[in-house]
């Protein structure tokens, strides 16, 4: 698969290069990110980038999480220039620019340890079927007061949400939204969200990759300017007990070559398609595999618990957001507006290995033609267990370790990741979830130290 067009790199480096010397860019971050989504990056003075868009630039994989051994570890990023951005907060006497690469294996193949590339595939075979894969993820986050030379988790107010006459962080996010729109970001809607110090910015619909440069890009902008408030910005799923967890709730649909929604039909009750219908449904039969990837960390199933506004059950509907799935009503004339919003990712995941999965179980339903249940329209969070066997409802994994474990058992979410990234992902998150299970917490001396 080749990543980089070149005539089209070419048309864009004499643009990048020049903007660089405008801006009087001192350096450049070369980005990308481990398999467990934390972004990494090479600094470079701005005088070697022309040598780096034309030959990459040289790094030692070996110590970057799941990506090579030792004996395998050279590597190099390949810019793309299309995500080259001035980062605002580093404008001065060293003004820095950033932008985001493709990782190559020595031999001139795409390395299939990248995460970006593993979207990039599944994309691909998306656009083989004739659709662009499009998403538009809300994140969510908490902000918290630092002290004492470190963080604790005090929120920065007491709001609940869209509250603005207690919402503290109100020029916060103004100054977040600033950002991301002068690293080319267009931003929908900012706002308080129901926790305390909890909020949700969520940016505009576009193609996946995008998408997930902009998740990856969101992420550190926005602990960047938090940290100029004497704040701390946290996309921990859970990091207080008994209020709202911080989820990533994900839009996506997908797109003729002529631009037409292809999940959209009129005449349908819900206004889905065949098509939408069976990509749905595809993704309701993965979801239990699927859920290692889009909630990765042990503390997601401190969210993944029944209230909180947190999904739970497998299953889909339209008022319901106690669902899995849900399908926003929309305006009949307004047929691109159609799509479906699958609600179980948080924002620590990796987002591109999320959107890969994602779409590549929802052409799983789509090859395989998967029917799809009827919908839920009740709370589910009422429901017993006799009544949930009885409408053949499934929940999510109640913990990493059996996240992990269907993982294990799920070859069609294997095959949207890659034998690489399969086996390495499953290895880092076995070690993280061993460490934990075997860790004695406060919880347990507070409760049996001194009982037995």
């Amino acid at each position: 698969m080749e990543l980089v067009d070149s005539t089209r790199q070419r048309a864009l480096a004499t643009e990048v290069l020049a903007r660089a010397e405008t801006e009087q860019v001192r350096f450049v971050n070369l980005q990308f990110t481990d398999i467990v989504g934390f972004l990494k990056s090479v600094m470079i003075p701005v005088d070697q980038f022309a040598d780096a868009i034309g030959h990459g630039k040289w790094f030692d994989g070996s110590s970057i999480e799941g990506f090579a051994r030792i004996a395998e570890s050279d590597m190099y990023l390949m810019p793309d220039l299309s995500t080259f951005a001035v980062i605002p907060w580093e404008r001065g006497e060293n003004t820095t620019a950033r932008v985001i690469c493709w990782v190559y294996s020595p031999n001139g193949e795409v390395f299939p340890g990248d995460p970006r590339a593993v979207l990039a595939r599944v994309m691909a075979e998306a656009d083989d079927l004739g659709f662009t894969y499009n998403t538009g993820p809300e994140l969510e986050f908490f902000l918290f007061r630092t002290g004492e030379g470190r963080v604790q988790p005090l929120p920065h107010d007491r709001a609940g949400y869209f509250d603005l006459s207690t919402d503290l962080a109100a020029d916060v996010r103004k100054d977040m939204v600033n950002v991301l729109r002068a690293m080319g970001i267009s931003v929908e809607t900012a706002h308080h969200e129901v926790a305390a110090g909890q909020h949700e910015i969520d940016f505009t619909y576009v193609p996946a990759l995008a998408a997930a440069d902009n998740t990856v890009t969101l992420r550190y902008a926005l602990k960047a300017v938090a940290q100029r408030n004497n704040l701390y910005a946290t996309f921990m799923p859970k990091p207080i007990y008994g209020i709202n967890g911080s989820g990533m709730h994900v839009h996506q649909s997908l797109f003729t070559a002529t631009g037409e929604n292809a999940f959209h039909d009129s005449s349908d009750e819900y206004g889905l398609s065949e098509l939408a219908r069976q990509f749905i449904a595809g993704q309701l039969a993965h979801a239990y595999g699927m859920s290692a990837v889009l909630a990765p960390l042990v503390n997601s199933y401190k969210r993944l618990v029944p209230g909180y506004e947190a999904p739970v059950y497998i299953s889909w509907a339209q008022i319901n957001r106690s669902a899995l799935i849900r399908v926003p009503k929309v305006v009949r004339r307004q047929p691109r507006a159609t799509r479906a919003e699958l609600r179980c990712p948080d924002p620590s995941c990796n987002p591109y290995l999320a959107f890969a999965v994602m779409l590549h179980c929802g052409l799983d339903g789509i090859k395989r033609r998967l029917p799809l249940p009827e919908p839920v329209e009740e709370n589910l969070y009422s429901f017993d267990e006799v009544e949930l066997q009885k409408r053949q409802i499934a929940t999510l994994p109640g913990s990493l370790g059996e996240a992990i474990e269907a993982l294990r058992r799920d070859e069609v979410v294997q095959e949207a990741l890659g034998a690489h990234v399969a086996e390495r992902f499953i290895e880092a998150k076995t070690i993280e979830w061993n460490s934990y299970r075997t860790y004695v917490s406060p919880w347990e001396l507070d409760h049996y130290l001194e009982e037995f």
